[in-house]
This record gives C-alpha cells, structure tokens and sequence, in this order.
C-alpha cells in the first residue's frame, strides 16, 4: 500500500490515526503506530497555551521516536500568534504541522476558533498562510464538511487552504452541527477532492476494511482517518491495511491479545502520566476495549470507580481470560 506524499513527508502508508482530544495522546498512539498507522495524529493544542507556557502543554508535545510519522495539531484564531508559536516549536520531533478548522466543541467555537473558521475564509486564508511562512514543516488543515447542516463550505475553504500554502486537506464528512451524529457525507469528500490538487484525506464512518476501501473508492481521497472507531480498538489499523492489501478480513484478537494490549497500554499510561491520571484516562479506555463483551455491561460501574491500576487490570483479566503461564 503507498503512502501519502505531503510536502517533503512520506507517509508508509495511507491510514491514519485521526486526532481525538483526550484520546490520541502518546501512549495510544505508539499502540496505533505498531499496529500499522502510517501516521499518528496529537492532541489538538492551543496555541496560546503554548504562548502562555501552560504547564499541561509539555506533556501534550512529548513525542516518541518509535510512532514514526506524527501529526502536531494547533488551534486557534490569531494569524499572528498561531505562526509566531508555529516558529516556536518548530524543533520538536513531528514531521506535519496540522492546523484545527473541525473542532466543535462550544468552548472553542465561541473563541473564533476549530470549526468557526469555517464560517470566515478570509481569517482561515490568513492563517494558513502565516503559519506556512513561518515554518519549515508541511502545513495541513482539518475541516469539517461545513459549519451549519444546510451547507457546504468545504470545497472552499480547501480552496482557500490550498492556495495558502498547505500541502494536505483532512474532510470530516460532518457539519459542526451534527457533532458526531447522523451520517458522514463522503459525497462532500468528493467534492473537495474535485476542487484542489493537494492531497485529500477523508474522515468520518471508516470502521473497518470494507469501509475504507469503499471511502477511497467512492470520493478518489488519497488517504482515510480513523477516529472514533480506534477507540479501545487499535487493531483497526492492522486490520483496514490487510483487508486493503488481500481482501480478506482479519479474525478479531482473541482474549490474550486484547489483554497484552490492554496491559501494555496501561504500563504506558503509568510511566508518562503516573497512576492517579493513568487509572483515572484508563477506565473510558477499558470500557472501550470491552464494549460489547460478556459481562462488560455489569462490570462498567466498577470500572469506573476504580483507583489503582491493579484493579483495572484484575477487571481485564475477568473479561479478557487470557491464557496466562
């Protein structure tokens, strides 16, 4: 399978590891990097944040040799601040500098910022463009099909990123008033696809294999982001490039793979964020992992008050029951 050519970055492959806000930090993305990702995408971070030396920004910049290809993410709405800190962090270890127009949440969109840009082209041109002259890293943007259900902003504001500079487009097939709801519109894909040369990657309701191909097929984008369907299943990489490469769908992990994961996983919670944080991020991520299986409903409220890490990972073992020697 190719990769995506983005600026100067080669990416080994074209399924990527969308950015989550509280989910895509470093220890699951270098679980996504080893099952296949042929890129990982950060945390959304603010660019003001990084201006005002907030103390939880540190630990959102850490960045891992072994994840390969890494996406950094800003946000914000100040052309001169976003490329001021874009110079700033220039020497940090990613390879693609990814800039947030799809966010849609209330906090940000009432600053100006993630998904309101969509409403104002001329701002997100302005920014782009600050941004590309202040950095040597490829420049991408992320948006959003538009900002109210009855448009489609898209195709411009990819125009717009285009001839501002940026070396890549990411669509969600959403509007910001669906949130996360609804279905995504891969016709709006296509139409970006249609209106600039840059590369297009396509997000929204890829689950699997079939899903993927059928996005790639159905909108000609260069490239698919895996979002929520990563959640507590970073095998979804492995399993997306094999079905792309053979046709063929992989068996799911069984039991003793989901636990190594798990078990993994939580290791690495516990060395970057220490065990109040690491049991506290871990139980939406064990409830992730187990959705759907046996038991996991009645287990869910024990998870969630859980408090150290041997408790979580008690609870996995009775879900999971790997073969432990």
């Amino acid at each position: 399978m190719n990769g995506i050519q983005i600026g100067d970055v080669k990416l080994r492959n074209n399924i990527i590891l969308a950015p989550m806000a509280g989910v895509s930090d470093l220890p699951f993305r270098l679980l996504c990097a080893r099952m296949g990702a042929g890129m990982v995408c950060m945390e959304m971070i603010s660019a003001k944040a990084i201006m005002y030396n907030n103390k939880n920004t540190d630990s959102l910049l850490m960045i891992h040799p072994e994840e390969g290809c890494v996406s950094l993410q800003l946000f914000g709405s100040d052309p001169r601040i976003m490329s001021e800190q874009a110079k700033r962090i220039e020497d940090r270890p990613y390879d693609i500098l990814d800039i947030n127009m799809g966010c849609p949440v209330p906090k940000v969109v009432n600053n100006g910022e993630g998904s309101a840009l969509m409403k104002d082209p001329v701002l997100a041109g302005q920014i782009i463009e600050a941004i590309v002259k202040n950095t040597t890293k490829p420049v991408t943007v992320k948006i959003r099909k538009g900002f109210f259900n009855d448009e489609l902003t898209a195709p411009e504001i990819a125009y717009v990123a285009q001839e501002s500079g940026a070396s890549a487009i990411t669509v969600h097939g959403r509007t910001r008033e669906q949130y996360y709801s609804g279905k995504a519109d891969w016709n709006a894909i296509a139409e970006v696809k249609r209106r600039v040369n840059i590369p297009v990657i396509g997000n929204g309701d890829v689950t699997d294999g079939v899903s993927a191909k059928r996005m790639l097929e159905e909108t000609g984008c260069d490239g698919v982001a895996i979002g929520r369907a990563a959640q507590g299943n970073p095998f979804i990489f492995r399993e997306v490039m094999h079905f792309l490469e053979t046709g063929e769908k992989l068996i799911r992990p069984d039991g003793s793979e989901m636990f190594d994961i798990v078990k993994e996983h939580a290791r690495m919670m516990l060395e970057y964020k220490g065990e109040y944080t690491a049991v506290r991020e871990m139980r939406k991520h064990l409830s992730w992992y187990s959705a759907g299986m046996p038991g996991s409903a009645k287990l869910r409220g024990r998870i969630n008050e859980m408090c150290t890490m041997d408790d979580i990972l008690s609870v996995a073992r009775l879900l999971f029951k790997p073969c432990e020697t």
